[in-house]
């Protein structure tokens, strides 16, 4: 349902009734148990999908000041229509007068309105993209998503050929576009590839086919304006393995399998499918038991395989779209091959089972040891993060090298190589303490495999950096000793460096070269 412009002279009133609810409108919510109103921002609305008048609605609200991970759809019933409703301002059209002379022939005859473009422009578009139609035809088609029948491709492809003719004809038809207001910075960012601010220039964030497909291979988006759409959470269920996962962010799933009630994802290959029924045919025929790559560490039930995005694409594309699932700015999709994946897995009789993985670039020249680091929510809180970092940084060592994560962290991720850092340089410290020996951030960096800077970071934010006689010194205080002899007490999986079985993969220039 598209936004209506408030009928309202005023921002901000109060007292309001459903009809006048549009989207951007800001106004109390029922949130939480027990439940209390909170203010939060309509950010879509539907027709109800199990009413049966036509007229009820459906909105998608996020919560000011929460994480987008708590946005969620609602009922008209949740809706405080009592209370201040504030509405969202209407921007009025720029209008440009066109002169007549020499500088109204760049790009437009005179007395067009803006943004329209003129009859020789429009035709020498429809020259290029008539010259052009079989080989973005074939491009369409073949960028397709991984594990969806042929027929779901060509229909993909087909479809995106259509909203590329239409936003075409948008672009040349409309004078302005009227485009909702930006996407507030959420702070919980991961170490993944930036979303794209790409594409807002020109006609609101309206893509040509071509522009439409160059973004598809470049940074994996599947929707004409990521900005907005993404804001929208598109699952709310998924079923891996044995577990029922609630779902936290956008995922460019193929369209049609958004809004399903539940997707079913194979927890081995983890192709995805829209009924419980295909997943067991497609289980019968499936024979993975492992994540498709080399076994590369092994301790009681923990292992850990690496596999090149290259190699086994498909797998690590569904990878991704899982954890976009669960990380909000990531939009690494389509382009896998300069990545190398280290998937933890949990053994039983069964097979592997997947727990979380890294993502690391094959070569970065920034010493990145981490790209995008998850651990899947029904194993969250138990350990299985540290590991995950705790390994990453064992790859650096056998590497020789200073590793960090890719910035900005996510919130979460933050919190972990916060705690992980902070636990190994006290460890590191107190242990040299009893052996009487001195030590400097270059000999904690080298000894852990940390980078100068994340150790510095880690130090101030335990406050252990004094100023004294002209130098800065490195001083524990008795809580923060007391805190890591009480974490060494309890029981944490570890990294064994005897049980890693790995060499250093190193990579020719004709291997690092991705087209």
């Amino acid at each position: 349902m598209s936004a209506a412009s408030s009928p309202f002279p005023s921002t901000i009133v109060v007292g309001g009734t459903i009809g006048s609810i549009v989207v951007g409108c800001k106004l109390q919510v029922l949130h939480g148990q027990p439940p209390e109103y909170r203010k939060a921002e309509i950010l879509s609305i539907r027709p109800s999908p199990s009413a049966d008048d036509a007229t009820r609605c459906e909105y998608y609200v996020h919560y000011s000041d929460y994480n987008k991970r708590l946005d969620e759809w609602v009922a008209p019933e949740r809706l405080n229509l009592l209370g201040e409703i504030e509405y969202p301002k209407i921007k009025k059209p720029k209008t440009v007068l066109a002169g007549i002379g020499k500088e109204t022939g760049k790009g437009s005859e005179p007395g067009t309105p803006s943004g329209r473009m003129s009859k020789n422009n429009r035709k020498s578009n429809l020259s290029k993209a008539a010259t052009t139609g079989k080989g973005t035809e074939a491009a369409s088609s073949s960028l397709a998503v991984p594990g969806t029948p042929g027929a779901n491709n060509k229909r993909k492809a087909s479809v995106m050929e259509e909203e590329g003719e239409a936003s075409q004809e948008k672009a040349e038809d409309t004078p302005s576009t009227q485009t909702l207001a930006d996407e507030d910075e959420d702070e919980d960012m991961n170490g993944s590839v930036a979303l794209d601010a790409a594409g807002d220039e020109e006609g609101g964030g309206i893509f040509s086919k071509e522009q439409e497909i160059e973004k598809l291979r470049t940074s994996g988006s599947m929707t004409q304006n990521p900005h907005e759409v993404a804001r929208v959470k598109n699952l709310n269920m998924i079923q891996i393995g044995k577990h029922e996962v609630e779902t936290w962010y956008f995922s460019p799933y193929p369209v049609e399998y958004a809004y399903l009630p539940v997707l079913y994802i194979c927890e081995f290959c983890l192709s995805y499918f829209p009924a419980v029924k295909q997943l067991g045919r497609h289980r019968h025929k499936c024979t993975l038991q492992h994540p498709p790559g080399n076994e590369i560490y092994r301790k009681d039930d923990i292992s850990f395989f690496e596999i090149d995005g290259r190699k086994q694409k498909v797998y690590c594309r569904n990878l991704c779209l899982l954890s976009k699932l669960f990380l909000d700015h990531k939009t690494l999709y389509y382009d896998v091959d300069p990545f190398l994946f280290y998937v933890m897995t949990m053994r039983d009789d069964d097979g592997a089972h997947l727990i979380g993985y890294f993502s690391k670039e094959k070569e970065s020249s920034e010493q990145y040891n981490v790209a995008c680091i998850l651990t899947l929510p029904q194993y969250q809180r138990l350990g299985f993060g540290r590991l995950l970092i705790a390994f990453s940084y064992e790859l650096s060592k056998v590497e020789k090298r200073l590793g960090s994560p890719e910035k900005p962290l996510s919130d979460l991720g933050l919190l972990s190589y916060r705690a992980f850092w902070s636990e190994s340089i006290v460890t590191l410290l107190v242990e040299q303490q009893k052996a009487g020996i001195e030590t400097s951030i270059d000999d904690i960096a080298q000894k852990t495999a940390f980078q100068q800077i994340d150790v510095l970071h880690t130090l101030q934010n335990l406050n252990a950096l004094k100023y004294y006689h002209g130098q800065y010194v490195i001083v524990l205080s008795d809580t923060v000793i007391k805190n890591a002899e009480r974490s060494a007490k309890k029981k944490k999986r570890e990294v064994d460096p005897k049980a890693l079985v790995w060499k250093p993969i190193h990579f020719t220039a004709t291997q690092l070269r991705f087209l």
